[in-house]
């Protein structure tokens, strides 16, 4: 429905204007269900979902304030603008992620209801779920370190055995910055950007959410941008380990 109203949306104040039929119909053409009840109910559920979780609200202007015209939130464009990729769109999101980095099943899983969550509305357990894939993606490749250190008969940094994930992300930082001199530039630099993401905002964001405060402990925009940032923390992840078991001998 994203990209029937990217397509329908007016772009001139005189074109016409978006209504709730015009995008429904074309929605239900282009999949095929017309005079199939569960699909079109289907349909009228995510159109729903996208009025309840604010990107899209009633109303042409003030003297049309009511269905069946309709225009897209701030978030609304937000979410039009990257829609091959925005959080607010999962299977593009998941395309995306999975075009340029592996998560195993564990992390995955986290992110899948992470997004759910944050498609519903539910920022904070969104948090909590993006918090949990990323903390996967952090160990798995703490383990990998820790098993090619140690038939290599090289003793693991202390820190990568702490039970607190602050700790673990830190260890690995060290570790790899002490051997800055043998990773290619585009590692270096990627390492320099992203891997500061986990700690500074995925992990600080969980945190907020999930050792409540206040009744907002979080906003949508931070939950946004850990949703946005933790496709190239997977990605440096999945390239560290790549290098980590070919070159720790």
């Amino acid at each position: 429905m994203l990209s029937v109203i990217q397509e329908l949306q007016p772009k001139t104040q005189t074109g016409v204007p978006l209504s709730q039929n015009g995008v429904l119909g074309e929605a239900a053409r282009r999949l095929g269900i017309r005079n199939n009840r569960d699909a079109e109910q289907a349909l009228l559920t995510q159109w729903g979902e996208l009025f309840r979780t604010g990107l899209l609200a009633w109303g042409l202007n003030l003297p049309n304030p009511n269905p069946p015209h309709f225009h897209l939130t701030g978030r609304g464009r937000q979410a039009l603008a990257n829609l091959t990729r925005d959080p607010s769109n999962p299977a593009g999101y998941l395309r995306h992620l999975a075009s340029i980095a592996r998560l195993s099943p564990v992390a995955n899983s986290y992110l899948v209801e992470g997004l759910e969550c944050y498609v519903a509305g539910l920022h904070k357990a969104a948090a909590v779920m993006i918090g949990g894939a990323a903390e996967s993606v952090i160990l798995e490749l703490r383990d990998i370190t820790v098993e090619k250190l140690t038939a290599a008969g090289r003793k693991p940094p202390s820190e990568l055995d702490a039970w607190k994930i602050k700790t673990v992300t830190d260890g690995l930082k060290t570790f790899f910055d002490g051997l800055r001199q043998q990773l290619n530039r585009e590692l270096r630099e990627s390492l320099d950007a992203y891997w500061s993401a986990f700690p500074q905002q995925i992990r600080v964001v969980r945190n907020d959410a999930g050792h409540p405060t206040g009744v907002d402990p979080v906003t949508p925009d931070v939950v946004h941008a850990s949703f946005l940032i933790f496709p190239e923390l997977a990605k440096l992840a999945n390239s560290l380990t790549a290098w980590v078991i070919s070159n720790v001998k």
